[in-house]
């Protein structure tokens, strides 16, 4: 019997397990540090309203730059000569350094600001480049209106902020975009709550909702809180929460989730979790710490983006020495070495793989696709393997009684129906499920039972009216040398649980479990990416090859128990498989945390699936399809934007060091800095195409 280790609630206990291997695979959620770095992906919703702030905050500082660097063009001497025309005023330089002060003190302080952060943290990058050019450039050019012989650079100092700012601002906005989805996630739940007191209904806030509080939920209403509906039926939006598209029906004893849609009809909810424990708030919560997290990527390129400074400082001073060297000006070697400093900024190269982080994760959220560890999810890209779970994933995990059969004479079909009933009604298990779904048919009541007990991975056992009944697997009978039945397994894809009383075997209850129609489909998804698919069930070998052979897979194991899973998975990473494990997130732990991927699959609203790394809102195996082909789409999107923003600093640093100077071509600080801009924006749009990604075959 497939994981019919069921009666447990659902929780596993912790303390049994062991969690060495899951210390070393889980992620390190360190919180990341963007306190130098005002352009990355907000993380949070307090992120969110401080990156709104600095957006109005770059804004402004950027058209008050804009305005002053005017005057500072046209009084420019250098620029009258570049035009051809002469506007000297009296006093001329001593209005170009008053403007340029409060361009380089008003439009630079982000970056002097961030400078500070920087050396104090023992971890210079974009904004101690960004400020030493405009700094050098501020101090020479003061320097040569006080006696200093040379030509002042106020000109490139205010067109090199004012572009920084504007670079700055056009980033952020495209930035802020990808915590729009975490920002809807909030905004899903209503303000208020409809409580039934009896017979009044009062308007009451959120924060004032409790446990067992009964709320009516109108047509069209967003659902307030996770609870059971006790009263009405309706259809239930929730592809914000699981990307399941189509309305759900429920009636009364399902669950509902706090933030869907009610369609049609009026239903009164018995509330199950409120604030931090609710379903949303998990989801919301887990969103925010992935996207904290740092995976291998993010910490290669946090190197990269270290290095490249160290590397733009070293090349900025040979640079200035270089040209001096070479009997150049002053002024001329300076230019060369702000060009480089504003070039070689690792501005886009520290954007590259936040930015993805925040988008992916969040639009994976939207789809039901819950991300625990960045790495893994980065990694499912080098699938080899995927071994399934069968039960409520390769199928639907609905089961309907198909045969009972008695083989005791003192026992009836209805009698061994009725008593094993005992043993199912609390149950969620899917076999339980089909058989309390078949009493009811037949208005059969079910009994109590006494001293309750699972059979670890082969069934359960309990008193029902003075006798022990089990109702097991056909390992248990195996195991006990009972002989099985001749006729007990059809070639249907049917799944067969054992009644004993007081030992003796009574009867079997065989019960059909339908295939999902997706099932086929994601196979050949997997197959088209080389991937091979083995199925691990709990199930006889005659269910297990029909459901083998119906959706062609590379091969199955039958009746396995779930520690055996754990040493299945252990063989294939032996044979060199880099395998993915989909499962139950509780019956299912130990394998999870050992596969190289662990997909929790089937959780609904039990998003602690502690062992998983990835956790699927709904049982569909399409939505593991999409998980991989989202996880590849991810990873390319990193390595595209690694590529350009360490590509253009190859290209661009030596253009900006005067490598062309022979053949006429010179950059200039402006030039540089539109160019260091432009490569950070089409870092942020690239990362926002991932968007388009999910689900695409």
């Amino acid at each position: 019997m497939e994981n019919h280790e069921h009666h447990k609630n659902k929780k596993m206990d912790h303390s049994k397990m062991d969690h060495s291997k899951m210390k070393n695979k889980k992620e390190n959620h360190s919180k990341m540090d963007h306190s130098n770095h005002d352009g990355n992906a907000p993380m949070g919703m307090a992120g969110h309203d401080h990156h709104k702030m600095m957006i109005a905050d770059f804004k402004k500082r950027f058209w008050v730059t804009l305005v002053l660097t005017i005057p500072i063009l046209i009084f420019s001497p250098m620029i009258q000569g570049f035009f051809g025309y002469e506007f000297l005023l009296p006093g001329n330089p001593y209005i170009l350094f008053a403007l340029s002060t409060i361009v380089y003190f008003y439009g630079g302080w982000p970056f002097l600001k961030g400078i500070v952060s920087e050396i104090k943290s023992g971890a210079p990058g974009m904004m101690t480049l960004i400020s030493m050019a405009i700094t050098v450039a501020y101090v020479y050019s003061s320097a040569t209106v006080f006696g200093l012989e040379g030509v002042d650079f106020f000109w490139e100092l205010a067109t090199l902020i004012a572009i920084m700012l504007i670079g700055h601002w056009i980033e952020m906005k495209s930035v802020l975009g990808a915590s729009k989805a975490l920002q809807l996630l909030v905004s899903m739940m209503p303000a208020e709550a409809h409580r039934v007191k009896g017979d009044t209904i009062e308007d009451i806030s959120l924060e004032d909702l409790l446990i067992d509080d009964i709320i009516l939920v109108k047509p069209g209403e967003k659902v307030p809180a996770d609870g059971i509906i006790v009263e009405g039926s309706s259809y239930l939006n929730e592809s914000m929460l699981t990307g399941e598209s189509k309305p759900v029906k429920k009636e009364e004893k399902d669950k509902v989730i706090g933030g869907s849609v009610n369609g049609n009809g009026s239903i009164k909810v018995k509330v199950e979790h409120t604030g931090k424990d609710s379903y949303l708030n998990k989801v919301i919560t887990m969103v925010e710490e992935a996207q904290k997290t740092k995976s291998k990527m993010q910490n290669l390129s946090d190197r990269a983006a270290k290095w490249l400074t160290y590397i733009a400082l070293g090349i900025g001073f040979g640079t200035l020495a270089v040209w001096l060297l070479l009997g150049f000006p002053f002024v001329y070697a300076l230019e060369r070495m702000v060009t480089v400093m504003v070039i070689a900024c690792p501005h886009a190269l520290g954007l590259a793989i936040p930015l993805v982080v925040a988008i992916s994760t969040s639009v994976s959220a939207q789809n039901g696709l819950l991300i625990r560890n960045r790495t893994a999810f980065e990694e499912s890209r080098k699938i080899s393997v995927l071994l399934f779970d069968k039960t409520g994933t390769l199928t639907k995990g609905d089961f309907g009684v198909t045969r009972i059969e008695s083989v005791n004479e003192s026992y009836s079909t209805e009698e061994i129906l009725r008593l094993s009933s005992a043993l199912e009604q609390s149950s969620e298990h899917p076999i339980a499920v089909g058989i309390i779904k078949k009493v009811r048919e037949d208005k059969i009541d079910i009994p109590k039972l006494e001293n309750f007990n699972a059979i670890t991975g082969k069934g359960v056992e309990a008193d029902v009216e003075g006798k022990q009944v089990k109702v097991v697997s056909p390992g248990f009978l195996r195991d006990e040398k009972i002989e099985i039945p001749k006729d007990a397994f059809s070639n249907a894809a049917e799944t067969v649980v054992f009644v004993l009383i007081d030992g003796q075997l009574v009867g079997y209850i065989a019960l059909a479990d339908e295939i999902r129609p997706e099932s086929a489909e994601a196979i050949k998804i997997f197959k088209k990416n080389n991937i091979k698919v083995l199925m691990a069930t709990g199930d006889n070998e005659i269910t297990a090859k029909a459901v083998s052979d119906k959706l062609g897979l590379d091969g199955y194991y039958a009746e396995v128990l779930p520690h055996q899973k754990v040493e299945l998975v252990k063989e294939l990473q032996g044979k060199g498989e880099f395998v993915a494990m989909t499962g139950d997130g509780v019956n299912d732990a130990p394998a999870l945390a050992q596969a190289n991927v662990g997909i929790a699959v089937g959780s609904g609203t039990d998003v602690a699936a502690e062992t998983a790394d990835i956790i699927l809102v709904n049982s569909n195996p399409q939505d593991i399809a999409n998980l991989i082909l989202f996880g590849k789409a991810t990873y390319n999107k990193m390595i595209q934007n690694l590529i350009w923003a360490t590509g253009y600093n190859v290209v661009a640093i030596p253009l900006a060091a005067g490598v062309l100077y022979s053949s006429g071509f010179v950059l200039g600080p402006a030039v540089g800095a539109v160019l260091m801009s432009l490569s950070t924006i089409i870092v942020a749009i690239n990362a926002q195409l991932l968007k388009r990604k999910i689900g695409k075959k």
